[in-house]
């Protein structure tokens, strides 16, 4: 595995990067860099747009309230986006905040909220699920950033994860099989993640969700995990057993 610089300070701008590019940071990244981390003329910092790969670039000062960043070196290329997709009731907002930048940090390359019967919170606050988003991969050195996609029922997930998913439904109900077992004929398929609302699935959707094709119930023991909890959990199983964390 290759080593990168992850101890440096690192920012997601929304402008295009390479060599000897420069532009000029937002009024916020400005505050942020030159009011909170105090950095002075001439420090380095790491920059990503989530296209254009990792640039080392250096800061311009102008005064206590704007500056400069000038791209002097790619130090990472672009990755391809991430394949997992990650699908969840939304919770209230606090809730809903950590699961998400937790998500995130263990590598799901899509987010996808999905509406059942008890789903606690069904407005989405796009702004506020962007902004846990950009916090997670500006801390975890993460350059590609995962899709948002749009709220869909649960009876129209299948449909929407398409042909080339095995979705992963975690079950209270499941069977305690070791994941291993489990996921066997998950790793030709792109896998997806579904946690369902802290009230659990209701009897309607646990019936229609065992019907469909490509589709895996998942155990998380003898415990009921509360949903941000729980999506954790798989997520870990998931990436150990049949993703980035996995090396045959």
């Amino acid at each position: 595995m290759a080593v990168h610089d992850f101890k440096s300070q690192r920012l997601f701008v929304e402008f295009a990067l390479g060599q000897d590019k420069s532009f000029e940071a937002s009024r916020e990244q400005a505050n942020y860099l030159l009011n909170v981390l105090r950095m002075q003329d001439g420090d380095k910092i790491l920059v990503f747009n989530g296209v254009d790969g990792e640039w080392l670039a250096e800061i311009e000062a102008k005064g206590r309230k704007k500056c400069a960043i000038f791209c002097i070196s790619q130090t990472r290329e672009q990755p391809k986006p991430l394949p997992l997709i990650y699908c969840f009731a939304p919770l209230k907002q606090g809730r809903l905040d950590y699961m998400v930048q937790k998500a995130v940090e263990m590598g799901a390359g899509v987010l996808q909220p999905v509406i059942t019967q008890y789903t606690q919170a069904r407005q989405i606050k796009h702004n506020k699920l962007y902004a846990n988003m950009i916090e997670a991969v500006e801390q975890c050195g993460i350059l590609t950033l995962p899709e948002i996609r749009e709220p869909v029922d649960l009876h129209e997930l299948p449909k929407a994860l398409g042909e080339d998913a095995h979705l992963i439904f975690c079950d209270e109900e499941a069977n305690q099989k070791s994941a291993t077992e489990s996921f066997k004929s998950v790793a030709p398929l792109k896998p997806a993640l579904l946690i369902g609302p802290e009230g659990g699935f209701s009897d309607d959707e646990r019936s229609f969700l065992y019907t469909q094709e490509n589709i895996t119930a998942l155990g998380l023991g003898p415990r009921i995990l509360r949903a941000d909890t729980a999506a954790v959990a798989a997520l870990a199983i998931i990436q150990a057993n049949i993703g980035d964390w996995y090396q045959d």
